[in-house]
């Protein structure tokens, strides 16, 4: 990606790529209408003239130290500064999902451990630093609900649909132990107390290799007293998910069997 782009931000020292032109290249999520733009972002200064090539999008933009960096000879925004211009164009749980994949991290015990683009505390900053800027409003209510640990959208959007529907919040980063306390299982999200771990299945689960794998993570998810519940895309579309109705069932059912143990009925 940053080959094709390299000779748009030569030409001009002072041209920045931004956007999600930017966000492609840090590896930033992005919501799938927005993914089929593929018109390049450049943004020059403020004083300056907004960049007029064919395929180009211009901008004059002004930036603070840190918020352009270089990757493999290009300039562009850095990862908080690009999804802070991305909120003047996604919703609010599009903009949350980005900031997902900005902050996700997993430790060494994950089979992939995973740095974050910028912490939490880097998208509150460059928030407050940009008071007057559009989208920041949207922005400051999307700081509230960003997490660490979703690796992918329908994650997030899976997370919000329970926080929305007034259920308990999933936890994220949640590592199952075998007896010799070993990392084997790392559900998407999860309740611990109840001990139920979410799993989204992707497009991918439907090959023959991932199902088999999928089969024996929730086997070995089983043997070790949780339960694994299994979300497709269709249970996160509609403005009633499914996923809401899948998730409050157990939580219900774990609750009226952890009190007819502690009544002894």
């Amino acid at each position: 990606m940053a080959e094709n782009v390299r000779a748009y931000t030569r030409l001009d020292p002072r041209c920045v790529l931004t956007h999600c032109s930017a966000a492609r290249i840090c590896g930033i999520c992005l919501p799938a209408w927005l993914e089929q733009d593929w018109k390049i972002h450049i943004a020059r200064p403020s004083d300056g003239c907004k960049p007029r090539r064919r395929n180009v999008v211009g901008h004059q933009l002004s930036f603070k130290p840190g918020e352009v960096i270089s990757f493999d000879g290009v300039r562009l925004t850095s990862p908080a500064r690009t999804w802070l211009d991305l909120a003047a164009r996604l919703s609010l749980s599009e903009l949350v999902a980005a900031g997902d994949s900005i902050v996700v991290s997993h430790g060494d015990e994950f089979p992939v451990p995973r740095k974050p683009l910028a912490t939490v505390a880097d998208l509150k900053e460059i928030v407050g630093q940009h008071p007057g800027m559009r989208g920041v409003k949207i922005a400051r209510l999307a700081l509230d609900l960003i997490r660490v640990g979703s690796d992918s959208a329908p994650e997030t959007m899976m997370r919000l649909a329970l926080v929305q529907a007034g259920l308990p919040e999933p936890a994220l980063n949640v590592v199952l132990r075998n007896g010799l306390g070993h990392p084997v299982v790392w559900p998407d999200a999860a309740y611990p107390d109840q001990r139920l771990s979410l799993q989204y299945d992707g497009a991918h689960h439907g090959d023959p290799d991932q199902y088999r794998r999928d089969i024996k993570r929730q086997s070995l998810t089983e043997s070790l007293g949780w339960r694994e519940l299994r979300v497709q895309q269709g249970d996160l579309e509609g403005e009633r998910p499914f996923v809401v109705e899948k998730v409050r069932a157990v939580l219900s059912s774990s609750s009226s069997r952890a009190l007819c143990e502690r009544t002894g009925s």
